[in-house]
């Protein structure tokens, strides 16, 4: 027995260090400007609480990576079941995801998954760290893009902690091993928001004006949502109507609302688009979007992408 007991205690030992062993092998630091993860193909997962999230925040940017060669995948952390002011449930999150579908296929991403997760109900908690790794690891991600931890819905502060968690976890051997480890470290981004405390850093800014209204098409699939509101859908009279002209009237205004929205985006940020894309068509850009860098990806705490891998996981971003 006490032979059994020593044998246990040297093969977990071996265990640990083999894993950090791996772990060494797959420094972040040391992949800067490659890819690696699926050959050179580009691939970005975009995580976002419920299924409208991925696709307001970085949409846009997913038609430009799907047009460049990449290939992307949106997930969504909850099923949207409470996210409309008169439909719950199953008949919702049914109608959600097949918004999401919509949109996807108007987008032209490869993937639109949602987890089988209720609105407002996400929790930070070892299964959905474990679906989390999975999910990136399965698309053999080069960017995951994510929540910022501090916003005014707990299911988006929770989502940005779980891309947290994950962000070291993917490459390491012995958690999920039923998932291949990634071989190269992704880069973590947080998709934009305005909250102030902290305020939302512009680390990368994206040109959007050739593809601004495609984008606001696909939102406009998402009917349960800025058609009708969603979850406080009944404040807007317009929004509760069943008048066909009505509908209308409010898909115009909703379009014209993204527009407002995403050219806000882009006076924002100007510096920043200027920076990345010269000032002939930065100080021009009408619509972008934009991203922070989370310093637990890719770079091992860089929050400043080299040139050269700007070029290579941003290959719409040019400069004149």
């Amino acid at each position: 027995m006490q032979k059994l007991k020593l044998f246990s205690a040297l093969f977990c030992s071996l265990c640990f260090l083999y894993g950090g062993f791996l772990a060494a092998q797959v420094n972040p630091v040391q992949v800067e400007g490659s890819l690696g993860n699926q050959g050179n193909k580009l691939r970005i997962i975009s995580f976002g609480a419920h299924p409208d999230d991925a696709e307001i925040r970085s949409g846009g940017s997913a038609i430009l990576w799907t047009a460049h060669g990449g290939e992307v995948a949106f997930v969504s952390t909850t099923n949207g079941d409470i996210g409309h002011w008169r439909e719950a449930g199953g008949p919702l999150a049914k109608r959600r995801y097949d918004e999401a579908q919509k949109a996807a296929a108007v987008l032209g991403i490869k993937s639109s998954t949602v987890w089988d997760v209720h609105d407002g109900e996400l929790e930070v908690n070892m299964e959905n760290r474990r679906r989390f790794i999975r999910d990136v690891r399965n698309w053999k991600a080069d960017i995951v893009i994510g929540h910022r931890p501090n916003d005014y819905h707990p299911d988006h502060r929770y989502t940005g902690l779980l891309m947290q968690d994950a962000a070291f976890m993917v490459q390491v051997p012995f958690i999920c091993p039923d998932v291949d480890p990634l071989d190269k470290g992704p880069l973590f981004l947080y998709s934009y928001d305005s909250f102030q405390n902290p305020p939302f850093r512009i680390d990368i800014a994206v040109a959007l004006d050739d593809v601004i209204e495609q984008k606001i098409d696909a939102l406009l699939t998402m009917e349960s949502q800025f058609v009708e509101g969603g979850a406080l859908g009944r404040l807007d009279p317009r929004a509760t109507s069943t008048d066909p002209q009505v509908k209308d009237e409010m898909r115009t205004a909703v379009r014209e609302s993204f527009r407002k929205r995403f050219a806000n985006t882009a006076n924002v940020a100007r510096e920043k688009l200027i920076e990345l894309y010269g000032e002939e068509i930065g100080s021009k850009v009408k619509y972008a979007e934009v991203f922070e860098v989370c310093e637990y990806g890719r770079g091992g705490g860089r929050i400043q992408l080299s040139a050269e891998e700007l070029r290579t996981l941003f290959p719409f971003i040019t400069k004149k």
